[in-house]
């Protein structure tokens, strides 16, 4: 689940000026700083894992990472950052000013924990417990946000340890709420930007995020340009028909008839209507609820359901779709449907020139074999806010164990989810490497 509010005229960036990023250096290196953050990345290892460990034992909930924030905050001001609390609730923003004029770049990491009950066996399990819309239940790092948070302060150790050779500024974004916030709150990326992370302070012309992934093998990186990951948005639809005695269907309108009538249309919308060669797409129906008793057809039902699209054109179409076969297949039957569609989260967009321009440098840090140009994938991520704003690009980092087979572990978001730690130096080094290249690339453009 992502964020309840709505968002208008929402378009993949233009990112206007970075056609210059095609013509920087394909790589642009200082090869003495990155020798030295090379070497700072496999010091700090240990730290890391010892960092992920602790948030991994204490997760929290969406705009409750209170004490994630603080740990977050007291680190970053121990490296003589600038730091900002209290962004978007919970959020921690570090400002690291290198001692030679370049760019501002922007690093993200997601802090919140899920609403899962943990089973893996780890000396370092969560034990806590939290409610969720007034539901009591455990918390887990089910998706990897404590790697993400570890290293995303092993690359701020990295890069305040060369400071006075970093050639521009680097804000650390710890974003609350990527997994959604508590109903009736605002949270996560969209407030962030809301609340002006990008241009409060130093304002940053690109972004670069990363995401652990427990079914892809240690020391490899997934990217993708364009399109990576899905828009999210929720529907909801209200069938209204003439509640009767079960055993006279012919004296009302039955709207559970309709609403099955409705659920299956919905399928044709993806199935023969979307060009799936084009673009992919999902409509799910998750939750239908109406009727109270065997013998009573009731007045009304209820359903909500997911829509995953991968362009803007084929969100909007989808919407509209959905709205003409509800409605429609209801007048068909003498009832009437109520549609809602609440946009959630856009497209996570990896900018093409960006992705193109950094691809060198994934390869330079895993090997060109390591580096893997993946499918897009249906799951969403708020990033993609980030993203409509500047050019940013996110990439996939490998946590499952080597020899093991994707089949063979736990997804994300389950019980039993493993991460393998050895995968985070990778993720401490690319964050790092993709820094130092685009100010250096810049720097050199410049002059």
């Amino acid at each position: 689940m992502k964020n309840n509010h709505t968002f208008k005229n929402r378009v993949l960036p233009l990112c206007l000026g970075l056609g210059l990023l095609a013509s920087f250096p394909a790589l642009a290196q200082d090869g003495k700083l990155l020798a030295k953050a090379n070497t700072m990345a496999d010091k700090v290892e240990p730290k890391v894992i010892e960092w992920r460990r602790d948030f991994h034992k204490y997760p929290e909930l969406g705009n409750k990472e209170t004490k994630t924030a603080e740990k977050i905050a007291k680190h970053l001001k121990s490296l003589g950052m600038e730091v900002q609390t209290g962004v978007a609730k919970t959020g921690v923003v570090g400002i690291l000013k290198g001692g030679k004029p370049g760019p501002v770049v922007a690093l993200r990491a997601d802090i919140d924990g899920l609403p899962v009950t943990e089973r893996a066996n780890l000396p370092f399990a969560s034990k806590e417990k939290s409610t969720y819309n007034g539901q009591d239940v455990g918390v887990m790092h089910a998706c990897g946000h404590d790697t993400h948070i570890a290293m995303l302060l092993g690359t701020a150790e990295v890069l305040s340890s060369m400071k006075n050779d970093l050639k521009g500024t680097v804000k650390f974004i710890f974003q609350p709420a990527e997994e959604g916030s508590p109903v009736g709150e605002e949270g996560g990326a969209y407030l962030m930007v809301k609340e002006g992370v990008l241009e409060k302070g130093p304002k940053p012309e690109v972004i670069f995020g990363l995401h652990i992934n427990s079914q892809t093998e240690v020391g490899k990186l997934k990217y993708r340009p364009g399109g990576t990951m899905a828009s999210a948005d929720i529907f909801r639809i209200k069938v209204k028909g003439k509640q009767v005695h079960g055993a006279y269907p012919w004296d009302g309108i039955d709207p559970i008839v309709v609403s099955a009538q409705i659920v299956n249309g919905l399928q044709t919308i993806v199935s023969r209507q979307t060009e799936l060669t084009e673009d992919a797409a999902v409509v799910t129906v998750g939750s239908i609820h109406g009727g109270v008793r065997n013998n009573i057809i009731p007045e009304e039902v209820q359903m909500e359901g997911t829509i995953r699209t991968m362009s803007p054109e084929t969100q909007k179409a989808i919407h509209e779709k959905i709205k003409l076969t509800a409605t429609k297949i209801a007048e068909s039957a003498g009832a009437t449907a109520e549609v809602s569609i609440i946009p959630q989260t856009p497209v996570t967009y990896n900018d093409p020139a960006l992705t193109e321009r950094m691809l060198p440098v994934l390869q330079t840090i895993a090997g060109n074999d390591n580096v893997i140009h993946t499918k897009a994938v249906m799951g969403a991520e708020d990033f993609a806010f980030y993203q409509e704003k500047i050019p940013g690009l996110f990439v996939f980092v490998g946590g499952m164990q080597k020899g093991k087979k994707p089949e063979e572990v736990a997804p994300h978001h389950t019980p039993d989810f493993v991460i393998d730690e050895s995968g985070m130096k990778l993720g401490v080094k690319t964050l790092t490497h993709l820094t130092l290249n685009y100010m250096e690339g810049k720097s050199k453009k410049v002059q």
